[in-house]
């Protein structure tokens, strides 16, 4: 059986109903599949629609480490569901440490949404379980406020999550099987994705722009040895708060600078919780009060 023909009455349901839809479910259960083809039924049906990545590590819309919107208001806006409208800075591919960054980016581009679309489908990592995952997505459903959840599973693995959501919200949860087109992804394969992605957000021309230490959130303590940003991911902000794209530091003569074809209309920096090789496109976590403060 196909994956359109196994979920095409949901995907019929929800450009009926409208509204925002969240997807959750673990990794390699069609999230992201199940996201596009409702998109696609939205467009056919003449249904303005809005597409939020909020998978921040295996990212289908805008980089990693960053929510992307991408406005489909008509069937050719499919083309290029890679091409994020808008970018939110989370600064990590994990989770771990940054709740709150990923909860406001989410919900700050849902808002967004909902003034532009009359469907909204917001695509999730696949963290569900443990105390992150669940309240990543309590959080998410706290601001985002959806209208319906559609759960992705191959066996029971979202019965703890659903169960928490259906106790303290009253979005409607549908649960439906994982697609099974989708065949499971070896971490390498993640890691291979993830590298393309990154690869294409720092694209040539690439320039580099001196930066001073007043520019950064958070800000940085007095007497930092600027050499230990070295490498580490940053988010390119405008005057209006809004993320123009990614940048990574460098560190060379006691001089810091910032490496990305985004500084154009850059105000000022966010700094991330990774370090990057632009070589390998390989990350590392980082710790920023290790980092700034020597702190755990």
């Amino acid at each position: 059986m196909s994956g359109d023909h196994f979920h095409t009455p949901l995907l019929d349901d929800l450009v009926r109903q409208r509204g925002v839809v969240l997807l959750v479910g673990a990794p390699d259960t069609g999230k992201s599949t199940f996201g596009r083809r409702l998109l696609s039924a939205a467009a056919a049906a003449g249904v303005s629609a809005a597409y939020i990545d909020a998978d921040v590590d295996q990212s289908s819309c805008g980089p990693p480490v960053c929510v992307g919107l991408h406005w489909v208001h008509r069937p050719a806006d499919l083309a290029d569901l890679n091409r994020a409208d808008a970018l939110e800075f989370v600064g990590s591919i994990n989770p771990e440490g940054v709740v709150l960054q990923h909860v406001v980016a989410t919900a700050k581009l849902v808002d967004q949404a909902r003034a532009g679309a009359e469907l909204v489908v917001i695509d999730t990592t696949g963290a569900i379980s443990g105390v992150i995952g669940q309240t990543l997505k309590y959080h998410k459903m706290e601001l985002c406020r959806p209208d319906v959840v559609v759960g992705l599973q191959r066996g029971g693995e979202l019965e703890p999550l659903v169960g928490m959501l259906r106790r303290f919200f009253n979005a409607t949860v549908e649960l439906t099987g994982a697609d099974p087109e989708v065949r499971p992804a070896s971490p390498e394969d993640r890691r291979a994705r993830r590298a393309a992605t990154f690869a294409a957000a720092f694209t040539a021309p690439l320039e580099r722009w001196r930066v001073r230490p007043t520019v950064f959130a958070p800000t940085l303590p007095a007497g930092l040895d600027l050499a230990r940003l070295a490498h580490v991911l940053v988010g390119l902000m405008d005057g209006a708060g809004r993320c123009l794209g990614l940048g990574v530091l460098e560190h060379a003569d006691g001089i810091l600078r910032v490496l990305t074809n985004s500084g154009e209309e850059m105000r000022g920096l966010r700094l991330g919780s990774l370090t990057i090789d632009l070589t390998t496109w390989d990350v590392h976590r980082v710790r920023l009060n290790e980092v700034m403060f020597g702190l755990d």
